[in-house]
């Protein structure tokens, strides 16, 4: 379990005062991935992106395909983030609906950025170990297949059953599916942050954000519900083993960042006791 604590990555949402957290309590060797809001637009997850990278942090940007207006868009993000030394890139669908312009799904813009001479080293995109709420479990899979070409590793949405878990990595690598997964987990979660993040990133946005992930909030705020110390224990061998080439975590912070870096310090002590 030690491996997989090291290798995290943060998700945080580019709110006001998520700069200076990271720059507080992360240190260098933690790779950071900033959201995209449907509702803000992708502006806010670039500039926070730029800064952290020229903060010496290695800052992942999500670039949510229904996000983007063209090739012209795609091209021009492209250059900035690469002029900015950004080296890693995560393309999902995303939920903006309208669509912001030309692309549906991620695919489209993978193979837009294997045109542009593909700019960036690495290339995430998205897994679904619990079942999408529009999408059957064999097509996601099949998706994953499909994108994997254009793409470097996957990012698994969160999933609080180690025993889904365990059975989507290995049906996935039964697919063919041989890219690394950085597995998808929630930090350590107090209800009233969570609630009060909610409410901090719009009124518009919450509502969707709710409505996208009610099941998430419900698991995540009853009482004795989630454990990040429980999953993970639960969890490790089928993570760990070799067979399912799981690079990492991914760790959903909530943008509870302090707390979310003292619960892996806290487990890593544990972990050489």
């Amino acid at each position: 379990m030690r491996t997989l604590l090291e290798r995290v990555r943060y998700e945080v949402l580019p709110a006001g005062p998520t700069e200076d957290q990271v720059l507080a309590h992360v240190p260098r060797d933690v790779v950071i991935t900033v959201t995209a809001s449907p509702v803000k637009g992708l502006d806010p997850t670039l500039d926070l992106t730029v800064r952290l990278a020229g903060q010496g942090y290695r800052v992942v940007p999500h670039v949510p395909a229904r996000l983007l207006r063209d090739g012209a868009h795609v091209a021009e993000i492209a250059d900035r983030l690469r002029a900015a030394g950004v080296e890693d890139v995560f393309v999902p669908a995303g939920d903006a609906n309208p669509s912001a312009g030309a692309y549906e799904g991620a695919l489209p813009v993978l193979r837009q950025l294997s045109e542009l001479g593909s700019p960036f080293r690495h290339v995430g995109i998205t897994g679904y170990p619990e079942r999408h709420p529009l999408i059957d479990d064999d097509i996601t899979i099949q998706a994953m297949w499909e994108k994997h070409v254009h793409a470097t590793y996957i990012v698994s949405n969160l999933c609080f059953d180690p025993q889904v878990l365990g059975e989507w990595v290995g049906r996935i690598r039964r697919r063919g599916v041989a890219l690394p997964v950085h597995v998808g987990v929630a930090g350590p979660v107090e209800r009233t942050k969570l609630l009060a993040m909610a409410t901090k990133i719009g009124v518009g946005e919450s509502t969707r954000f709710l409505a996208r992930h009610a099941s998430w909030f419900v698991r995540l705020s009853a009482p004795g519900g989630y454990s990040p110390e429980r999953f993970l224990t639960r969890t490790a061998p089928a993570l760990t083993a070799p067979s399912a080439a799981v690079a990492g975590l991914h760790v959903f912070t909530f943008n509870q960042i302090a707390e979310t870096e003292r619960w892996r310090r806290a487990m890593l002590e544990r972990a050489d006791g």
